[in-house]
């Protein structure tokens, strides 16, 4: 009998081992596919979560408003006699939501899908695609494919912080014609503009990268504020009765 007819069985416990492993394997080697497309759904959700833009300075106007209606209204309704009470309770009804409205409440939200405004009595959803133009001139706007103009009230614009731009340009150009660079660098010597027109500058840069994307297309949408609206017209009625009662 030759060798090869004389070797012996590959021991049980041996060949056990060897299938669980195979059997371990083949299961990631199916999987595989699914974890390579993974990457592929990820990049359909936007890069980044929404960039919001407010005014600071109306933020703090609308929050020392509203402590100030508190103050009042709430000594006119604890100390008040006759209708007092009720007539402060119902012109609070009218002015808290109007502080909101044009302190508090707006802002600007922008992300690599669309362009959401957030302005006193109404809310504006613009997709980037259409999105024809952001315009700053002694107002921030923003025009859509039907021509309709939105402002940005959350955006204001500084004439102000304008100006002192312009005077620092003014200087840089002077101190480049002089040749004296100072030592700056090419990133010092960059344009230097007002915040908000920097933000606005952002905002196109934005628009124009994405406006052809899959997720940015759409039409424009527009709904009330009615938790701005109701509370304040209610407010309105509820004066206008008490002082014809009167």
């Amino acid at each position: 009998m030759s060798t090869s007819d004389q070797s012996s069985p590959e021991p049980e416990p041996a060949r056990k081992r060897a299938e669980a492993v195979t059997a371990s394997e083949t299961p990631k080697a199916e999987q595989a596919p699914v974890a390579a497309a993974a990457p592929a759904s990820k990049r359909d959700k936007p890069v980044y979560k929404d960039r919001v833009y407010r005014s600071p300075a109306g933020l703090v106007g609308g929050v020392l408003l509203l402590g100030l209606f508190g103050w009042l209204g709430g000594d006119a309704v604890v100390s008040g006699e006759g209708r007092t009470p009720w007539l402060a309770l119902a012109s609070l009804l009218v002015g808290v939501p109007v502080v909101v409205a044009f302190s508090v409440r707006p802002a600007v939200f922008a992300n690599d899908d669309r362009l959401r405004v957030r302005n006193p009595l109404r809310v504006i959803e613009l997709p980037w695609a259409s999105v024809v133009s952001l315009r700053s001139g002694y107002s921030n706007e923003v025009i859509d494919s039907g021509g309709v103009k939105y402002q940005l009230w959350a955006i204001p614009v500084s004439l102000r912080a304008r100006k002192k731009a312009a005077r620092h340009q003014a200087r840089e150009a002077q101190r480049a014609a002089k040749g004296d660079g100072g030592g700056r660098t090419s990133v010092d010597a960059r344009p230097v503009r007002a915040e908000t027109d920097q933000v606005m500058a952002d905002l196109r840069e934005l628009c124009e990268a994405r406006a052809k994307a899959a997720g940015s297309q759409g039409e424009p949408s527009v709904r009330w504020a009615w938790e701005i609206v109701g509370p304040a017209v209610a407010g309105a009625v509820l004066l206008v009765i008490l002082i014809a009662v009167g």
